[in-house]
């Protein structure tokens, strides 16, 4: 008989399971022997598809190269409709205070432009408290169970917010972690910020990452809001755009 797979060096063997995409490996390959199934749970075979990839990362600090492979490839914003392209579509529980949410085209009255050209639009608050929040499924986004409470892969956080410069306003952010009931794993709240009448219009990124948050995670809840503090009728609070939830090996 022909001599099989089996047969192959090491080395040669994972050259040629790097070729295979990274899901067969992990559902098929893995179960056809042991020792495919220590190769594919190896080091070896990850570093080498990143390399093939171009999925790099400095130093050497890396734990799980699996995990280190799946996450930079899924790594993108979770946030739907971060800079009211959408209008309000994707956002809950909006609470609408004075005039309400409004969408307004950047860099708009009294405002600068935003740090980058790919964003063309923002949200902006009344003269009482307005408040949006997104709820991301991580299974649904295809974090599974296992990878999230072994591998915790670092949550980032981040947010823009401006004022005009002719009035002031509030800006609050608040991040919760939460479990597959909802209860609240880990949690990030921002002091309310102060932008006095009189500032430069120019925007100001927030920024929290989780990390070492325990196993249970299953959702993230994301939720900023603001309003103006003269009272003014009409969109004179807080500008919000460009938020993002990313997952990082």
């Amino acid at each position: 008989a022909a001599p099989g797979m089996e047969s192959l060096p090491e080395a040669v063997l994972v050259r040629i399971l790097a070729s295979l995409p990274a899901v067969e490996l992990v559902l098929v390959c893995r179960l056809v022997c042991c020792q495919w199934r220590n190769l594919v749970d190896g080091a070896a075979l990850w570093i080498l598809k990143c390399q093939q990839e171009g999925l790099t990362r400095a130093g050497s600090d890396v734990e799980n190269w699996q995990s280190f492979y799946f996450l930079s490839k899924k790594r993108r914003n979770l946030i739907k409709n971060p800079c009211g392209e959408e209008g309000l579509e994707h956002w809950g529980e909006v609470e609408n205070g004075g005039d309400g949410w409004k969408i307004e085209e950047l860099p708009g009255d009294f405002g600068k432009e935003f740090p980058s050209e790919e964003v063309h639009k923002y949200f902006v608050t009344s003269y009482e408290w307005c408040r949006k929040a997104q709820v991301i499924d991580l299974r649904a986004e295809g974090y599974w169970e296992e990878l999230m409470d072994t591998s915790q892969p670092k949550i980032m956080v981040r947010d823009w917010y401006a004022g005009r410069s002719d009035a002031g306003c509030l800006y609050e952010l608040c991040v919760k972690l939460l479990s597959e009931n909802e209860e609240v794993l880990a949690e990030y709240k921002s002091d309310t910020v102060t932008i006095p009448e009189g500032n430069d219009g120019s925007w100001t990124e927030i920024s929290h990452t989780f990390c070492s948050y325990g196993p249970g995670v299953r959702f993230v809840r994301f939720e900023h809001g603001g309003q103006d503090t003269l009272f003014w009728q009409g969109w004179y609070g807080a500008r919000v755009t460009g938020s993002s939830v990313t997952l990082e090996p």
